[in-house]
């Protein structure tokens, strides 16, 4: 669905479609908002009326949507308000149930190192993409132990990882266990020894836990 910004029609239609088919009613009461230092901010997918609160309060100049391009009415109406007030917006798109590919983490530290700070990433519930991207920001940005990392994927969040999400916390393990055994950097690992479709088949959910994360709370 396209949305019309410059008619009041347009832009109503976009902020119902944000407020009740995207969910975005609970995330105006809370964004799931942390300070990951450096300049960094994870957060669910934000508002309007959120970007210019962080954007005066904070000093957003840089938003990272781990959604990917969407119809959705809340990525319209957050494209036209970083353009209208001069953050940089770019789109990183990753994927909750699946380990992010090779391409995928250089492409996320492609960004870190050369956009411009403060800046936030988003998913939609902050809770699964956004926990993956922000332990790579520790980890390939502020430089901090995988392990340690592995705390931004927890259920304070709303991150479950006995659910299909919890392939995220696997994809980590998976690096903490190989390390133990045989030292070697995390890209390194990365670029040489990862094998995303490998680890895809060795990784089981838990199908309650599934079914509770996909059907009740509507995650992407």
């Amino acid at each position: 669905m396209s949305f019309d910004l410059n008619k009041p029609s347009g832009r109503f239609l976009a902020w119902l479609n944000m407020h009740v088919v995207d969910h975005g009613a609970i995330r105006t009461v809370y964004n799931n908002l942390y300070d990951l230092g450096g300049g960094m901010y994870r957060s669910s997918q934000p508002s309007p009326a959120q970007i210019r609160r962080y954007h005066r309060k904070l000093g957003i100049r840089t938003i990272l949507n781990l959604r990917g391009e969407s119809e959705f009415g809340s990525y319209a109406l957050e494209k036209a308000t970083c353009r209208e007030l001069g953050i940089a917006f770019h789109d990183a798109k990753l994927f909750s149930r699946g380990a992010p590919s090779r391409e995928r983490i250089h492409m996320l530290k492609q960004f870190f190192e050369t956009i411009e700070y403060p800046a936030l990433m988003h998913c939609k519930s902050g809770a699964d993409r956004a926990g993956i991207a922000a332990a790579l920001y520790r980890i390939l940005h502020l430089g901090h132990p995988v392990a340690e990392a592995t705390r931004e994927l927890h259920w304070k969040y709303g991150h479950s990882r006995t659910a299909k999400t919890g392939v995220l916390d696997f994809f980590l393990a998976s690096y903490v266990a190989f390390n133990a055994r045989t030292p070697i950097d995390f890209m390194t690992w990365v670029d040489t020894v990862y094998d995303e479709k490998a680890l895809k088949k060795q990784f089981r959910a838990d199908g309650w836990s599934s079914l509770i994360v996909d059907k009740v709370l509507h995650r992407e």
